[in-house]
């Protein structure tokens, strides 16, 4: 790692931009960026995730077996240091031209991928960028978002806490990977994370009460991961833990399958952590566009998020017209203004997942959601499973007023970083804050 900071003396707007490697949630290293400017230093770091789409930009890691299991990233921490700081501060932009760093960033960088310089080391720069231009224009940074993205609208999101935990985030024998609950009739944010909270520690005593203590240890979200196997046992821990907690009527249900991680041969493997999973049981599109259906009927369950693998478009297609609910596409779309086009072009979803690394770029990001806003869509801006101190994600989705966020249940701090920065902007906003409640599924 590098300690020779690029300086550029004779630009009062952007002096310099430093990177550093720090460790995730996971204890993995990832990318942080400071930026000083002449209002002081801001900071920004970047998260990573586990069950991550092919066709998501590149995060660069060194793949050195030597070094952190092949998950360093000198490489993108060099990258930053060596090439795009020195060049940025060459330009002379300033911090409040977003789309301007963000672009010129992207040419520097000149593959469709990110996968010379890496979205990681890119992503870096551009989201302290951001947080800089919100200071130097006086503003918030959600407010300095809503001007980027044309937002007239302040709208504080559901919560989609991540309550259950299984598939990649989790050791149990779970194959769906999220299940989460939604406070839709809570009448702000601020009561929607009491009804989380509580409902969250009503699950802990139930899970304790049927499997025993061991059962209630947490995943990479925070969520419980009891070593169940049957996705209904799950839905059916969480739908007696809102009867207990009082919220029957006021808190729904929704899931993250992450389908492409147990998609194998054109078939889907719901054993796929058993490395004796036996073919025989795997299942067709149709048979698990079948016991979707059976969930939807038996739970209150208002959103599912890649039901199936990120190219079965098909069955994506066939499940959207079939249902009312919210279809939502992550690593079908991976914030990528082509693959949504495409996904509005087939009709295979309703609902854009915001993850900013899966693109790279704040401008990027925006562009993203005002694409798939403009065609009915709805969008939820994501964490990911590797995350840090960052609150970057709770500013944006408030900017964007997209109506809800998921970033883990209401337990790890770098999770609760995001909904303590929303309870913060929810009391900054007073008697102005809006929730988006029972119409979160419909753009802002």
């Amino acid at each position: 790692m590098t300690c020779n900071k690029p300086i550029n003396k004779n630009n009062r707007c952007m002096k310099s931009i430093f990177a550093r490697y720090i460790y995730d949630s996971r204890g993995n290293p990832t990318v942080e960026v400071d930026l000083l400017t002449d209002l002081g230093l801001f900071r920004a770091s970047v998260p990573s995730g586990a069950s991550t789409g092919i066709h998501e930009a590149l995060e660069l890691r060194d793949e050195s077996p030597n070094d952190h299991h092949g998950k360093g990233v000198n490489q993108a921490v060099e990258n930053i240091n060596s090439i795009i700081a020195p060049a940025l501060l060459q330009e002379d932009l300033d911090v409040t031209e977003q789309e301007k760093v963000d672009d010129f960033m992207l040419k520097l960088d000149g593959t469709e991928n990110k996968s010379k310089l890496g979205a990681n080391a890119i992503l870096g720069v551009s989201l302290v960028v951001c947080k800089a231009g919100a200071a130097k224009r006086g503003l918030p940074l959600y407010r300095h978002i809503a001007d980027l993205a044309g937002n007239k609208n302040i709208i504080l999101p559901v919560p989609a806490f991540n309550v259950i935990n299984g598939g990649s985030h989790a050791g149990n024998k779970l194959a769906m990977q999220e299940f989460m609950i939604l406070p839709t009739g809570a009448t702000s944010f601020s009561e929607a994370m009491k009804m989380g909270s509580e409902t969250y520690h009503h699950l802990k005593k139930v899970i304790k009460e049927k499997y025993g203590l061991d059962a209630t240890a947490v995943g990479d979200e925070g969520g419980f991961a009891p070593n169940i196997q049957n996705n209904k046992d799950a839905l059916n821990l969480i739908k007696d833990a809102i009867a207990k907690a009082g919220y029957t009527g006021r808190i729904e249900i929704g899931m993250d399958v992450a389908a492409s991680e147990f998609f194998k041969d054109g078939l889907y493997d719901l054993d796929f952590k058993n490395p004796k999973s036996d073919k025989k049981n795997w299942i067709k599109s149709d048979k698990l566009t079948q016991m979707y259906e059976e969930f939807i009927k038996e739970f209150p369950i208002v959103s599912i998020e890649d039901p199936f693998d990120q190219d079965d478009w098909d069955a994506w297609t066939n499940m959207a017209a079939k249902t009312s609910i919210q279809i939502v596409g992550d690593d079908l779309t991976v914030t990528n203004p082509k693959r949504i086009q495409t996904a509005i072009d087939k009709k295979a979803c309703n609902c854009l997942l915001l993850k900013v690394n899966q693109i790279g770029t704040v401008s990027e990001s925006i562009k993203a959601h005002l694409l798939a806003k403009s065609n009915g869509w709805g969008t939820m801006v994501s964490h990911r499973s590797g995350e840090t101190e960052d609150t970057f994600i709770a500013d944006l989705v408030v900017g964007l007023s997209t109506g809800q966020i998921k970033t883990g249940a209401p337990c790890r701090s770098e999770r609760l970083a995001k909904y303590n920065q929303m309870l913060r902007i929810n009391e900054e906003l007073c008697s102005s804050a809006k929730y988006a409640g029972q119409a979160f599924r419909k753009p802002q």
